[in-house]
């Protein structure tokens, strides 16, 4: 069966799943549901004390067992080592078929793809994976269907009962004996704990993993020890020093310094740039230079941001510091500044659901002006890909792309013509992780393409001095330059699947063929 983005959907997936395939953006308008909810003990006396003496106790008295479903944050990013210390102790105990449920994996959880090997985990649900583990799932060696979820996706099926977590573990860089958590005022600070809330606030069983035990009360709590089972001290839960690891960094490529202008001078010249306007940036080096290259122009205009949101760099604590902004509201620190400015009293933490929950009564993502998204490939119907490599290996994560690119007034993405020798503009994207009608405009370093959707915004730029192309123009470039790619030569199997933000089915990842899978190692 087609969903609207023209993505054939196997009538066994949707079987297996429960799922309707994707029907737009807007089918679930006005949907009404049941709120889930967990399991709860009630705590009349418990000694004053939530301690345990290690995460293998913890599993116990949390009834760890077969087919249970286990939640993850990734707070930390490739500084992580929360995941890799409780799935050693699943493994070493003798458990299997663990579903894990994070709001992402990284390279630093490369070292559980042996217990995926072995059947210890035979599920995932992420956001997205990167690494050895997105090669393994991608090479068929995961039993079950690992399903990525937008990170408003991964609440709307928490909260709505669609995934239940037995047991959540949340790393915690302070925390008291009664389990108040906190992101901050320890050794290991990755500022907030967005992601973990909804697994606090709906898994049956939550343990808190902490390396910095402080005196109770650890007020005020990011997650309240009203939500919290068991404390596990450690000696370390990660490396603060690795949550910049990889694209979180400003840029000095003259080619993404370029888009990063083109980006600027696209944003002043809409109807949206004004006094008050909101604004959120991804992590590509382009993105975080036009944050830096647009906070020139709304001084030398006197124009201020009312709010900036998502995962916050320096250059956006930096509006902060300089007073070109009212407020942050914060999911993800993506580095040590970030972190730094959680302390501020105008640094405001939200929740991933007050994020990007579609199925709540509303969200942040809805009240943005702006978004700046990067992503891997973008097609002629302006259908973005950033979860599967052009080689057919899973190697990303849908992140708040989708969610935003949804809510916001005006959606850009940031993308070289070429990634490497491969054309980022397309026929067709290798797989659709957020379809062409959430897309405004598409920036290159080749030229600007505006989706034929917003004649508004073609309008706005009509004597606006920007090299204006259409998306059509910059695929036959891109081919031009590179010569057309090679479809990837996938198998029958279907590994994963990419959900949309509203639990549709958007499109699905088939394992590789073996050969492009040798192919892939040997790049590596």
């Amino acid at each position: 069966m087609k969903n609207a983005v023209g993505r054939e959907i196997p009538e066994e997936i949707l079987q297996a799943t429960g799922k309707e395939v994707f029907h737009g953006n807007h089918y679930y308008d006005g949907y009404e549901y049941r709120k889930d909810g967990p399991v709860t003990r009630c705590v009349i006396h418990s000694g004053g004390s939530k301690l345990v003496d290690n995460i293998h106790d913890a599993l116990v008295k949390c009834g760890i067992r077969d087919g249970m479903t286990l939640g993850f944050h990734h707070h930390f990013r490739e500084g992580d080592y929360v995941v890799n210390m409780v799935m050693e102790e699943v493994h070493r105990m003798g458990i299997r078929d663990i579903t894990i449920c994070a709001s992402s994996l990284g390279k630093a959880h490369d070292p559980i793809v042996p217990y995926i090997e072995d059947g210890t985990i035979t599920s995932i649900e992420s956001s997205g994976v990167r690494g050895k583990i997105g090669e393994a799932i991608s090479n068929g060696k995961l039993k079950g269907l690992a399903i990525m979820r937008s990170h408003g996706g991964r609440v709307r099926a928490i909260e709505s009962g669609e995934t239940r977590v037995d047991i959540a573990f949340i790393g915690t860089p302070t925390c008291d004996d009664y389990g108040n958590c906190r992101g901050i005022g320890g050794k290991s600070n990755c500022g907030v704990l967005s992601y973990a809330m909804v697994d606090a606030d709906y898994a049956d069983k939550v343990v808190a993993i902490t390396d910095c035990l402080v005196p109770f009360p650890n007020f005020p709590a990011h997650i309240s020890m009203t939500k919290v089972d068991y404390v596990v001290v450690v000696d370390e839960i990660g490396d603060p020093k690795k949550i910049a690891t990889g694209a979180a960094k400003p840029t000095t490529d003259m080619r993404k310094l370029m888009m990063a202008d083109y980006c600027t001078q696209f944003v002043v010249n809409t109807p949206y740039f004004r006094d008050g306007f909101s604004y959120q940036t991804g992590v590509g080096g382009a993105s975080i230079a036009s944050t830096i290259s647009l906070a020139k122009i709304m001084k030398e205009r006197n124009i201020r941001m009312r709010f900036g949101v998502g995962g916050l760099t320096k250059p956006m604590c930096d509006l902060l510091i300089n007073g070109q902004v009212d407020c942050l509201l914060d999911t993800q620190d993506f580095d040590l500044d970030a972190v730094e400015s959680v302390k501020d009293l105008r640094h405001f933490r939200i929740s991933a659901g007050e994020y990007a929950d579609p199925f709540n009564k509303g969200a942040v993502v809805n009240k943005l002006d702006f978004v700046i998204l990067a992503a891997l490939e973008v097609d002629v119907q302006f259908n973005c890909n950033v979860v599967v490599g052009s080689d057919g290996v899973i190697t990303g994560a849908q992140g708040g792309h989708p969610d935003t690119a949804e809510g916001a007034k005006c959606t850009i993405v940031i993308v070289p013509l070429l990634q490497g020798r491969i054309p980022a503009i397309c026929t067709d994207v290798t797989t659709v992780t957020t379809p062409g009608e959430s897309i405004d405009v598409v920036i290159t370093d080749y030229g600007i393409a505006i989706n034929p959707r917003r004649q508004d915004l073609i309008e706005a730029m009509r004597n606006v001095d920007l090299p204006f192309r259409t998306i059509e123009e910059l695929r036959d470039i891109a081919y031009s330059i590179a010569g057309e790619p090679e479809r990837v030569q996938f198998g029958e199997r279907i590994v994963g699947i990419i959900e949309g933000r509203d639990g549709t089915i958007m499109d699905v990842v088939r394992q590789i063929q073996p050969f492009a899978f040798a192919q892939t190692e040997g790049q590596s």
